[in-house]
């Protein structure tokens, strides 16, 4: 996550860095301990007793044929089922039958998997309640096991040819980032406790991991800790206003009412405003990193600047990143809540009673929200980039303190002089005096080719 600046930072004064490590260090202390006293202990037991035997197998034949008539179909409807009909006959690769050639019908009905001859496919056994010694397979859906794994291979090789050892350490980062998602918020949160507590305090322990193993501990980082830190709590407030101003429940989406039916107990509400944080925690990285970066860039560039133009001049290039970063977040929400929008023009409802309902709300809702976390990243993270990048200056050094800082003119040269100066040959070699003018002042001094 986040942006990858190469550039080593200048040398930060030791004040400086002992103020980072004052303010850093008790804060990641607090966040280890938080997450410690908040780790699942007691997890749910998953209920397996109704799972339903999966087997992997290929097809080694399909058989179509033309669909029987439905016996009672209504008046006005088609008088066959929907097909496609006809039977597969697969090969069994695990389980009891492994080995064997079954057969189960052609996959019919809304998404179900299309098959041909050599798909590797997942077979479900189901028993028929009648007589428990009977029994028949199903086609569930293809094996994909073996394609993510190869995109999986191809995107880690992509990240670290372009970034070697900073690629490395950002796929390292990832994996880190999601073991503190598996074994601390999921369960967390499924054990009961408090969604919005257990967000703030994964997204805090992420951020130190990912940010500090990724670009290194500096104070360059440090400073994108803390910007991050301090919009991610920004974030939680102004989820939590949101999300109670606008009555949201968190039953907006199917996944959430089935999930409230298998755990009766999960918070769906913090589970909204969990999910907002989570999902502005990778875009604050990248706004953070660079912002911080882009201030230790312009002092290296021109230490001459003083603080409120490094603030300044570093705020514009924020804003042009927030202006491109804005529209990314609404598009990856509109994206991921596509279906959702498709109803503006399924549903008879007025817009506005689309637009205000639950569903579409909540998104409205979560767009808005990691906006102005967004937002309020840039300044924050730029001011203590521009504190910490000209603390330790000497005072004569920096221009703010220059009563008249307007650029003092250069001392007139005469042009005789500097040109003896220019014609003069290099030290140890015989020199030629320099003509009083050119030859010629309309002709072009352009050297030709």
């Amino acid at each position: 996550m986040g942006a990858d600046h190469t550039r080593p930072a200048p040398s930060t004064p030791p004040g400086v860095r002992r103020i980072l490590v004052a303010t850093v260090v008790p804060l990641f202390v607090l966040t280890v301990i938080v997450a410690l006293v908040l780790w699942p202990r007691d997890t749910p037991t998953k209920d397996t007793g109704g799972d339903v035997p999966r087997y992997h197998g290929t097809v080694t034949r399909v058989v179509t044929e033309p669909c029987p008539p439905t016996p009672e179909a209504p008046e006005g409807s088609p008088g066959t089922a929907d097909g496609p009909c006809g039977t597969v006959t697969v090969k069994v690769e695990q389980g009891p039958d492994a080995g064997q050639q079954v057969q189960t019908p052609v996959p019919a009905g809304p998404g179900a998997p299309t098959v041909a001859v050599g798909d590797e496919v997942v077979l479900v056994e189901l028993t028929d309640p009648a007589d428990p010694t009977a029994s028949s397979y199903n086609i569930a859906e293809h094996q994909r096991g073996e394609p993510l794994i190869w995109l999986v291979a191809l995107f880690a090789a992509a990240i670290v040819a372009f970034g070697r050892l900073r690629g490395l350490a950002a796929l390292a980062g990832l994996a880190a980032s999601f073991a503190i998602l598996l074994t601390f918020v999921v369960p967390g949160i499924s054990g009961g406790g408090s969604p919005l507590l257990i967000a703030i305090t994964g997204s805090a322990l992420i951020m130190f991991v990912v940010l500090y193993l990724t670009h290194g501990i500096t104070a360059q980082t440090s400073v994108a800790v803390l910007g991050t830190l301090g919009s991610l709590v920004l974030t939680g407030v102004l989820g939590s206003l949101a999300t109670a101003a606008a009555h949201l429940t968190g039953f907006g989406s199917e996944e959430a009412t089935t999930l409230s039916m298998y755990q009766r107990d999960v918070d769906l509400h913090g589970l909204l405003l969990a999910g907002i944080i989570i999902g502005s925690l990778g875009v604050l990285d990248d706004v953070t990193v660079t912002q911080a970066a882009t201030v230790t860039e312009l002092a290296h560039a021109n230490p001459g600047l003083s603080r409120m133009q490094l603030y300044r001049a570093a705020t514009r290039v924020g804003r042009a990143h927030i202006a491109s970063t804005v529209n990314t977040i609404v598009l990856a929400y509109a994206g991921a809540s596509l279906p959702l929008l498709l109803l503006l023009t399924a549903d008879s409802r007025p817009v506005g009673q689309i637009l205000t309902s639950e569903f579409l709300a909540q998104e409205i809702v979560r767009s808005a929200v990691a906006t102005l976390g967004l937002i309020a990243a840039v300044p924050l993270t730029t001011g203590l980039a521009a504190l910490v990048t000209t603390a330790g200056r000497a005072p004569e050094a920096d221009p703010v303190r220059d009563p008249d800082p307007t650029p003092k003119p250069r001392p007139a040269v005469d042009r005789d002089a500097a040109l003896e100066a220019l014609s003069a040959g290099r030290p140890g070699t015989p020199s030629t005096p320099a003509p009083a003018r050119w030859p010629d002042p309309g002709r072009s001094t352009d050297t030709a080719w």
